[in-house]
């Protein structure tokens, strides 16, 4: 965008300084000149004069923002931005210093931004976490779910009041009642203050391990992040096809790690006596009841359970 100075460089110099004086005055009435000099009471019509463009600048681009166009068409010089001038006194001289500050709609962008770069996602659908959440979806939408909605808006109340808890919540429920969907709620809202989070599709995770046996260094890494994040989603643990590598060096070693350190969160159609049974039968190796008993130490413990009532709304 031309700038004012500019504007006025390539007019001739008489037709230049009646531009300049007409602009000077133009801006001298606008609303926004009048508002802003009742809050600098010192500058003065010369103050104006020598500091055209940037008066011209803000009330260009004030006005800019009172009819936006939508971020993404910001007619603005810095996309999401706007002019801000100040004034600062010295030796009985008034000097004018403009500033761009970043308007509302672009704070909600980067914040959007800032909090998606905390949760981390392995094999579930990114749009999940990347919707909004509106009350009413949350509270309304089903009434039979109602006590486990409140179950978990506790436990989100308790964790933005006293920071990260050990204990996790093991939601447990028909398919499609909606407890992956008040998880990633979960993680937006603890997201906000400032925790990280992982959530994985175990069925998928547990399927594509088998690929990383030759990749020990990727391997190592995704254990390391479900070690690490602050809040750990396994999302439909128990559909999983188990196997004892998967039960014992992987799902053991990260529940292993976090136990007493950060909270770990279940969503599942098995309650916590199946999952057991679950975890005690591979195809390899059959039944083995000790090892289910000793990955539901690391479970069983650490968890509050959450029932999810209500109808199936997948297709609906």
């Amino acid at each position: 965008m031309e700038s004012l100075g500019d504007l006025l460089k390539s007019i001739p110099s008489r037709a230049y300084l009646e531009r300049a004086e007409q602009r000077r005055l133009e801006l001298l009435a606008d609303p926004l000149i009048v508002k802003w000099r009742q809050k600098y009471t010192k500058v003065t019509d010369d103050d104006i004069r020598l500091n055209l463009n940037k008066v011209h600048q803000y009330v260009l681009e004030m006005n800019n923002c009172v009819n936006c166009p939508g971020l993404d068409k910001c007619p603005n010089d810095l996309e999401g931005h706007y002019t801000m001038l100040s004034v600062e006194d010295a030796a009985g001289t008034s000097h004018i210093y403009d500033n761009k500050v970043a308007c509302r709609k672009f704070a909600a962008r980067q914040t959007q931004e800032q909090l998606k770069s905390r949760i981390r996602s392995f094999y579930v659908d990114d749009r999940l976490l990347q919707q909004g959440y509106s009350a009413d979806e949350i509270f309304n939408n089903d009434m039979e779910r109602i006590k486990a909605v409140d179950q978990l808006n506790d436990y989100i109340l308790l964790t933005q009041e006293q920071g990260l808890q050990t204990r996790g919540l093991y939601m447990v429920g028909k398919f499609g009642t909606g407890k992956t969907f008040l998880m990633c709620y979960m993680l937006h809202e603890l997201a906000k203050a400032g925790m990280t989070g992982a959530i994985v599709y175990v069925p998928d995770f547990a399927e594509d391990l088998k690929g990383m046996f030759g990749e020990p260094q990727k391997l190592k890494e995704t254990i390391d992040v479900l070690k690490e994040t602050d809040l750990l989603i396994l999302d439909d643990i128990g559909a999983e096809n188990m196997n004892p590598w998967l039960r014992d060096h992987v799902l053991g070693a990260i529940l292993n790690y976090r136990m007493n350190r950060k909270p770990t969160f279940f969503t599942s159609n098995y309650e916590l006596d199946a999952l057991e049974k679950h975890f005690s039968f591979t195809s390899k190796d059959g039944d083995d009841e000790l090892k289910g008993q000793r990955i539901m130490d690391r479970i069983r413990p650490f968890v509050d359970v959450v029932y999810v009532r209500g109808r199936n709304k997948r297709g609906s």
